[in-house]
């Protein structure tokens, strides 16, 4: 699965995260409009298919970010910026219909899966045509900038999963063919959601290279923070069974770390145990991840990653959008942290 969209869900004590993200209903709801009118631009026979994704997007950080990068004054949204967001949505949700493929998933935020809805030969084309609309639509910004990245973003993301889907199962992927996926799959929309906020807010080269890079460090966090999640979050919360990715054979850092800490006799009842489908055993291989220290190891790298992501912006702290940006690299450190301790509470 791609990372939860449940980290941006602001909680009823969080009145910043309120605050902030009241600060953006505005442009949600411009951005909303402009893609129900999109729609219209699709053939009659799949404009319910792609009404019914357009409802399955959860909270549409991707776009927050496009929104949070450009900062103004707040009080104006440039048309260019909903469109830009809208681009980068449609791609995502082109990703989120062809994983739920891959992963036969059945329901997501609540909602059944357009490949159950529809049936997997279906939601591929569905998903292919919400990428061709993607890049279309980035065809009419001025020169060739826009849709030259969006382009190049969906093949990294693409490239991505098929990376994942080709090393299922294998339990001798390594630390750099992890970061390599995530770098692709999940890093990469984050980045040009930065970088193009950026650009068509109207701010500086350096800038917008700066916004790229807290963009690629923050989805790199945010994407291992879901891995921890996987196993350590709330099932109320994430909205899926936890240890899914384990019995999948998507071995995240998590299980990597795990791995390797492990001797020989552990490693090959893990081994056993998953290849198995055992699921009664996944509270197990938890335990034992808080026990050696791994649960501890991976959300010290989330908040690594969080760091990494406010000095690529630090130089610029007198420009409008970061403080906004800053405030999201903190709420992935006080999530991950605030989950750290309930897992070591036990």
């Amino acid at each position: 699965m791609l990372a939860s969209e449940k980290f941006i869900e602001p909680r009823g004590d969080d009145s910043k995260s309120l605050s902030l993200f009241a600060s953006l209903t505005p442009h949600m709801q411009a951005l909303d409009l402009f893609l129900q009118e999109e729609v219209e631009r699709f053939e009659p026979e799949i404009q319910e298919m792609v009404r019914y994704c357009l409802g399955s997007g959860g909270k549409r950080l991707r776009p927050a970010l496009v929104f949070f990068a450009g900062w103004r004054d707040g009080r104006t949204i440039p048309a260019a910026l909903v469109k830009v967001a809208a681009v980068i949505e449609l791609v995502h949700l082109a990703t989120l219909v062809h994983d739920d493929i891959l992963d036969s998933a059945s329901v997501r935020h609540g909602r059944t899966t357009a490949s159950r809805k529809f049936g997997s030969e279906t939601a591929v084309l569905l998903g292919d045509a919400l990428f061709a609309h993607a890049v279309n639509l980035s065809t009419d910004f001025p020169g060739s900038e826009v849709c030259r990245l969006v382009s190049r973003a969906t093949r990294r993301v693409c490239a991505g999963e098929i990376a994942q889907t080709a090393r299922r199962g294998a339990f001798d992927i390594t630390l750099t063919e992890y970061f390599r996926i995530i770098e692709l799959k999940t890093a990469e929309l984050f980045r040009v959601s930065c970088f193009l906020g950026a650009r068509l807010g109207e701010y500086s080269d350096e800038f917008c290279e700066a916004a790229g890079r807290f963009g690629v460090s923050l989805g790199t966090g945010y994407q291992i923070y879901d891995d921890l999640t996987d196993f350590f979050g709330k099932e109320e919360q994430t909205g899926k069974t936890l240890g899914t990715d384990l019995i999948n054979g998507k071995y995240t850092l998590p299980v990597i770390l795990l791995l390797q800490v492990l001797g020989d006799e552990e490693k090959a009842e893990f081994c056993r145990d998953v290849c198995g489908n055992r699921e009664e055993k996944v509270e197990k291989w938890l335990a034992r991840m808080v026990e050696s220290g791994v649960h501890s190891d991976v959300a010290g790298t989330v908040l690594e990653k969080a760091r990494e992501a406010e000095q690529a912006i630090e130089p610029f702290e007198n420009l409008p959008p970061v403080s906004n940006l800053l405030w999201l690299s903190d709420f992935l450190k006080s999530r991950t942290t605030t989950m750290e301790a309930m897992s070591s509470r036990g």
